[in-house]
């Protein structure tokens, strides 16, 4: 019998193209399997063959966890102080194992070993063409639309599968079957059946990837595209960058009438593209990223990583854009929140913000509206920078005396103490579970707690963009944070 094992697996060997170490561990698999049906629980089975005279032994083993993680698997694992009575020198993760009696081959059902075996074998094949094709280094899928599979539509190039998502089409796009299909390779997935690779065409590196390809100034580094945001079959935008004076990056990417950009805008479903210049600026580089819109003056907010962006009546409409979606891709090319906004929204914003820096000096620093005023106009905006502007820029000031300003520099010294002061004791009284949230930082909390947030559920209960408008973080930092406080509501469910 171990001699037509031997032979069955140099047959299927040959036959299949594959490993005869693939083949003795896919029989090795079979036999732990039909073997692991004697027990009643959920044991772990090894099977070991000689891969020289087909003998084989089959032994039970239990997996070495940590004595303080306890057993979660109790017919699997072994506690490491136990194995340690068995195997003095045993370390955690590894196996204490015990031979048992092999399962005569002869009564392991025909069908179950076969299906195993070329079960196994087919995932061996899979797995050759999959690392034959990944080892290509290519980064765009090329195929056919093979079928739909629940929405998804599973595309075909060569023996090779992708699977599209429906999220991840562009939208209103009607693919059929035979359909030509390019998509950007985003992720290789073994455990999804049939289909491993996940495509996507609506990613912002699918359209990246198609600029490098019909720019050569791209691929030979002249060029670089340094980000990207896309309203999928609409519209997008794109930043360049050159690195050589002699390249025009926006013309370059254009073509010449055109015929670069309206390669990438009809591969995907007509989306209109804007190509605008990257500049190391935020405020130079906003200002691009709102083309067509003409920008009158701009205002940054480091703190809150924002930007107040001033635009005339004619271009309040172009820089917002129809749906707001203009002023959305801006935002996103760039990284930072922008407020649109015309003129004289912005003076009474600036007049509002005056407002209420006056009220703070006049209130903390105990001085009157003038001296607040004269604060003001030289360009002090909190007490911090009264209180630690280096001190010889603030002796410039023609309308103070030196005793003057430090006694303003002490008050703002004191008054800042006592803030701090007032600002620990309202953190005492935030629960213990928000304290304990992983990536809740001390300032973050002190942000919070003026906001009115103590508690865990308080933060869960925040949406994205209120809890960006009180800590001054990004999206997708105020979205992590959000859901991890969420996760106990969740914690009984499964």
């Amino acid at each position: 019998m171990n001699r037509e094992m031997l032979m069955l697996v140099e047959a299927i060997s040959r036959e299949k193209n594959v490993e005869r170490d693939v083949v003795f561990g896919a029989v090795e698999a079979a036999l732990a399997q039909a073997t692991k049906k004697l027990y009643s629980g959920e044991v772990d089975i090894r099977v070991a063959v000689d891969r020289d005279n087909g003998n084989y032994e089959t032994f039970r083993r239990w997996h070495v966890v940590p004595d303080e993680a306890g057993l979660q698997l109790p017919e699997q694992e072994i506690l490491l102080f136990e194995a340690k009575e068995q195997i003095p020198d045993i370390e955690v993760d590894e196996y204490i194992e015990e031979p048992i009696e092999s399962l005569p081959i002869g009564r392991i059902g025909a069908m179950a070993a076969k299906q195993v075996i070329l079960q196994k074998i087919r995932d061996a094949e899979r797995e050759m063409l999959l690392n034959d094709f990944m080892s290509r280094g290519e980064k765009i899928f090329v195929g056919t639309v093979k079928r739909m599979d629940k929405g998804d539509i599973i595309c075909e190039a060569g023996r090779i599968e992708g699977r599209l998502r429906r999220s991840e089409m562009i939208p209103k796009e009607n693919l059929r079957s035979g359909d030509r299909v390019r998509a950007m390779i985003m992720e290789v997935d073994l455990t999804l059946r049939g289909a491993p690779i996940l495509l996507s065409r609506s990613a912002p590196e699918f359209m990246i990837e198609l600029f490098r390809q019909e720019v050569p100034e791209i691929e030979q580094g002249l060029l670089e595209i340094k980000t990207c945001a896309r309203d999928p079959g609409s519209r997008a935008k794109i930043a360049v960058l050159s690195h050589d004076k002699r390249v025009d990056p926006i013309g370059t990417c254009v073509g010449v009438r055109g015929t670069r950009v309206n390669a990438v805008t009809n591969e995907l479903a007509g989306e209109r593209v804007d190509i605008v210049l990257w500049s190391e600026d935020p405020a130079q580089f906003v200002i691009g990223a709102l083309a067509p819109a003409n920008v009158q003056s701009i205002v940054v907010d480091e703190e809150k990583h924002a930007m107040d962006v001033v635009v005339d009546e004619e271009n309040l409409a172009i820089a917002i854009g129809r749906g707001g979606q203009n002023v959305r891709l801006a935002s996103d090319l760039t990284g930072w929140k922008i407020n649109i906004m015309d003129a004289a929204e912005s003076a009474q914003k600036q007049a509002e913000e005056t407002t209420g820096i006056r009220q703070l000096f006049m209130e903390k620093l105990d001085v009157d509206q003038e001296i607040a005023d004269i604060l003001i106009g030289e360009g002090f905006t909190s007490l911090e920078e009264v209180a630690y502007v280096p001190i010889q820029e603030m002796l410039e000031i023609e309308s103070f005396d030196e005793d003057t300003i430090n006694e303003l520099r002490t008050r703002a010294k004191d008054a800042l103490l006592t803030l701090e002061i007032a600002r620990e004791e309202s953190v005492e009284d935030v629960s213990q579970d928000l304290r304990d949230l992983p990536g809740l930082t001390p300032e973050l909390i002190s942000k919070l707690v003026e906001a009115g947030i103590h508690t865990r559920d308080d933060l869960a209960d925040l949406a994205t963009d209120e809890l960006t408008d009180i800590t001054a973080q990004t999206a997708e930092e105020a979205t992590a944070l959000i859901m991890k406080a969420r996760e106990h509501w969740f914690a009984g469910q499964a």
